[in-house]
């Protein structure tokens, strides 16, 4: 009688211990909305649109190489893999950049102050354009403008966090993710964040992976400059970073439950 009721208690702790250990996964699959051969529509690319702070390069070119060579800033050499206090081990010419100022104005060869703030790097290009035909300076002008430090952080559960930069418009969420090299196994796929400053207030954007129709027609779809992509942990990281590590997956918790087991079995068996 004690046997058979000892075997219960047993296969009761175990039957918890075991219904504990499997709680329910999150589904770790994206996109789940998506069938196949079924298009989905996507909000309007986003263009980057400059802010003070943000530095462009700007190359003028034309057919007289000397005259549009006048409204270029100089070719500067950056050292190589080389740190302070090493020998040079190699050159690298970058183009020198307009640091856009509070104003949102840069100081542009010839011309003067030139009102960036607020535009696309297309927008930049055909107004600096305009200006140096309109004013005679240049007949056919080839106008380039370029992003050089403009970027954004992904934090949380991914595997190589960090801060990276935009080299293009139209940077989406996916691209940081994969930049990034994707979420890890404990990161939540439904509760992505992009924390963006609007007018100087901090505005999150919760994003849902699992769902593409909601992803894609989010605000934060699109990267702006300075975003940070946050990805929640889930439960089971949660569980992971208590104090003492006492959970169902730890070698602590199992040793409990033996030690558990044994003393039941002795007070049946006595």
């Amino acid at each position: 009688m004690k046997q058979k009721k000892t075997y219960n208690i047993f296969s009761m702790i175990v039957t918890v211990a075991l219904l504990c250990s499997c709680v329910s996964v999150k589904n770790i699959n994206y996109f789940q909305d998506l069938e196949p051969g079924v298009a989905e529509q996507t909000g309007a690319p986003l263009e980057i649109k400059i802010r003070s702070n943000d530095k462009i390069s700007i190359v003028v070119n034309s057919k007289d190489a000397e005259l549009s060579n006048l409204f270029n800033l100089p070719i500067v050499s950056h050292r190589i893999g080389a740190s302070t206090g090493q020998s040079l081990s190699g050159n690298a010419q970058q183009v020198s950049g307009y640091t856009v100022d509070m104003y949102g104005d840069i100081d542009f060869p010839v011309v003067g102050k030139v009102h960036v703030a607020g535009l696309t790097r297309a927008e930049i290009a055909t107004h600096i354009k305009h200006t140096l035909i309109t004013e005679d300076l240049i007949k056919d002008p080839v106008v380039t403008v370029e992003f050089m430090n403009l970027g954004f952080s992904v934090l949380g559960e991914v595997n190589n966090p960090g801060k990276f930069y935009i080299d293009r418009d139209g940077m989406t969420l996916l691209d940081a993710i994969g930049m990034a090299g994707d979420l890890t196994i404990y990161g939540k796929r439904e509760a992505v964040y992009v924390l963006r400053d609007e007018q100087g207030v901090q505005v999150p954007y919760r994003i849902d992976l699992t769902s593409a129709r909601q992803m894609y027609f989010s605000p934060a779809f699109y990267l702006q400059q300075n975003d940070v992509v946050y990805v929640e942990p889930n439960s089971v990281r949660a569980r992971h970073s208590t104090v003492n590590g006492n959970n169902v997956r730890s070698t602590s918790f199992w040793i409990s439950l033996a030690s558990l087991l044994t003393t039941i079995t002795v007070l049946f068996f006595k």
